[in-house]
């Protein structure tokens, strides 16, 4: 890892029909988003349905431990399928103060 630049912390949503494939993929795409965007790719945290919302809660304990200031996710349902009563993209980030962003890899 290049300790020069800032801690970039990723999340996935792994939903039932997300093959394995489909996740390397996805995975990729948050490493190429890190890369072009400047930061040093770090733990990518995977919910899954049997232990949700584990991973989110590892998440936020580990931007919390590090002061990482971004997170990255594929898009907006990787968050907003957490709770259906309100926005979590927005808690999460008056929670930790870290920025969530999607992965966009269009110039």
């Amino acid at each position: 890892m290049d300790y020069t630049r800032p801690l970039l912390l990723g999340y996935v949503l792994k939903h039932l029909l997300m093959t394995d494939g489909e996740l390397a993929d996805v995975r990729a795409q948050l490493e190429e988003f890190a890369k072009l965007e400047g930061f040093a790719m770090g733990t990518i945290y995977v919910e899954v349905t049997e232990t949700s919302p584990a991973a989110f809660g590892a998440l936020i304990e580990a931007v919390n431990r590090y002061e990482v200031t971004t997170v990255v996710i594929p898009g907006r349902l990787h968050f907003a399928a957490l709770a259906v009563t309100h926005d979590v993209k927005d808690t999460f980030e008056r929670a930790t103060g870290a920025r969530g962003v999607i992965a966009s890899l269009n110039p």
